[in-house]
């Protein structure tokens, strides 16, 4: 079977370089996306469901870890890195495949042969790796957004993160539903699209549920399941908000 992969990597010639080496030593692997950061990477990831994800370590939006932890054991992650021969030991402590930058031929070889081999490491296994793995590179925690700034006529209307409960996609907007403060909701719509806004939240709170959607978990009362479709219900709100297939193993019972 055709294994599909997506590069992500800041670096142009970086990504022409793996996608040369993979056409010369795995023929059957079709690449289905070149992204040159990890924002763009997600959003591909859920657009072309690949088996494989290259992920460069550091590129602007996402870190290739951030992007390695929202996959979630969803596809294969092979981390292409710069770090040096002192910090590799991290990714050999975690069981994590890496490729160093130049790429070696033999090693390429190397993580192809065992990529056909495993599967996927089970989520919670492999965010506890991935955990242990950014510790020990010493990455450092990402800024999160508190405040969202949103013009409503003539005014700038501040709206803190914490009161935010859910974001959606709308057209050329994103669309704020947000408590207020005498617990009753409202919204507003902000310029920034949802991609760019997901690297700011921080992944405890909030959920992306669907490709066009974001929750805070807090929000959460329940969800159900009707057939294959599943969707999530909200405190004290009639919106029954959908949970594409990718986000459904969000929802395990204990």
């Amino acid at each position: 079977m055709t294994l599909r992969a997506l590069i992500a990597d800041d670096e142009d010639i970086q990504r022409a370089a793996l996608r040369r080496a993979l056409a010369t030593h795995s023929p059957g692997l079709e690449v289905v996306a070149e992204c040159a950061n990890g924002t763009d990477a997600w959003d591909a990831f859920l657009e072309h469901e690949p088996d494989v994800v290259f992920l460069d370590i550091r590129m602007p939006g996402l870190t290739g870890l951030e992007v390695a932890q929202r996959i979630a054991g969803r596809a294969q992650v092979i981390f292409v890195t710069a770090y040096s021969e002192h910090a590799l030991a991290a990714f050999e402590a975690g069981a994590i495949d890496y490729l160093v930058k130049p790429i070696e031929p033999s090693r390429l070889a190397t993580a192809l042969t065992r990529l056909q081999a495993r599967r996927p490491a089970p989520p919670d296994e492999l965010a506890a790796r991935l955990e242990r793995l950014a510790l020990a590179l010493g990455a450092p925690a990402p800024r999160r957004l508190e405040v969202l700034q949103a013009s409503v006529g003539r005014e700038i209307r501040l709206v803190p993160v914490d009161e935010v409960i859910y974001f959606e996609a709308d057209a050329r907007y994103t669309r704020v539903v947000h408590r207020t403060p005498d617990g009753s909701g409202s919204e507003v719509l902000i310029r920034t699209p949802l991609k760019e806004l997901l690297p700011q939240l921080d992944p405890e709170r909030f959920w992306q549920i669907h490709r066009s959607t974001i929750v805070a978990v807090r929000e959460i009362s329940r969800v159900e399941r009707e057939d294959d479709r599943m969707w999530a219900l909200l405190h004290g709100r009639p919106e029954r908000l959908a949970v594409s297939r990718h986000f459904q193993g969000l929802f395990r019972p204990q």
